[in-house]
């Protein structure tokens, strides 16, 4: 219930205000939260190869915003946060895949605000989303309200939810869903992620197997001040072939390069190297 108000009095400030008390927020729980702490700084360092204290800072901020905008992407209009995307790059690939009668396979990381991405395509076609509950049960109404008005579509990550996004990408139409989100345990498979292994689903590399289906790589870049979002596709750069394994590590590549393009805006505080519950360390599982 107060999930619910708190959600519904944020989203009634401008974006602007959200995100400069989003950058607050974010050193308010970088500095209160040492776990947190530790992860950002270790997992930024990881990927860039280096200690650099302006990109630090700029993260922290950066992921407080993210934190923040989500009341308002969630509960304003949708033609309201659509025509904050000042700008699209890359729209000819998804003409090129509507001109060929394929289906879309969207993956886009944690990157920028990459909640507004479905909504903006979906202002021209329909799209499905893979999602996760939150662990918070109060938000889930709010997620799925958020997630699920106009064009889009949510499907759950269980096996129902699988076969929708199947029966989507055959029926030409477009998927879209986090590749670097950790799966649960007997969903992944162990391959690098900037250099260390990681927990990685398997079910984007699935995906991309459905006949005809084009994929491409996507992020949305949150501009300073509230002035809007940047929306980035990209075709790939490796072909998706091989073992499963070679395909989700060549997933993970692509993912890399999109990340390294703003590191600022990556959520670096995600618990991307957790091990996910029952399941075992990649030594065992190599043994």
């Amino acid at each position: 219930m107060f999930a619910t108000y708190l959600f519904k009095l944020l989203a009634r400030l401008p974006l602007s205000w959200l995100h400069r008390i989003g950058g607050w927020m974010g050193w308010l729980v970088y500095l209160c939260a040492p776990g947190y702490r530790r992860r950002l700084r270790h997992n930024l360092e990881l990927a860039t190869g280096r200690s650099d204290r302006r990109l630090l800072h700029a993260a922290v901020a950066e992921a407080g915003k993210q934190a923040l905008e989500l009341p308002w992407l969630w509960l304003r209009p949708v033609e309201e946060v659509v025509a904050k995307v000042v700008r699209v790059e890359g729209w000819e690939l998804v003409e090129a895949a509507h001109r060929a009668g394929a289906g879309i396979l969207f993956f886009t990381p944690h990157l920028g605000c990459f909640e507004i991405t479905a909504p903006c395509y979906a202002a021209h076609a329909p799209i499905t989303v893979l999602y996760r509950p939150p662990r918070k049960a109060a938000l889930q109404p709010l997620m799925e309200a958020g997630r699920a008005r106009g064009s889009m579509r949510i499907a759950p990550a269980d096996l129902s939810g699988v076969r929708s996004l199947v029966k989507t990408l055959r029926n030409r139409e477009a998927v879209g869903m986090l590749p670097d989100q950790v799966p649960a345990a007997g969903e992944g498979i162990w391959v690098p992620f900037f250099g260390r292994p990681a927990w990685t689903m398997t079910l984007g590399a699935r995906l991309a197997e459905v006949k005809g289906v084009h994929v491409i790589y996507c992020w949305a870049e949150r501009l300073p001040r509230g002035e809007g979002y940047v929306f980035r596709m990209f075709p790939p750069t490796e072909p998706l072939e091989g073992e499963l394994e070679a395909r989700c590590a060549t997933i993970n590549r692509e993912i890399q390069r999109l990340i390294l393009q703003c590191p600022a805006q990556y959520l670096w505080g995600y618990h991307r190297y957790k091990r996910p519950k029952g399941g075992r360390a990649p030594e065992q599982a190599a043994a």
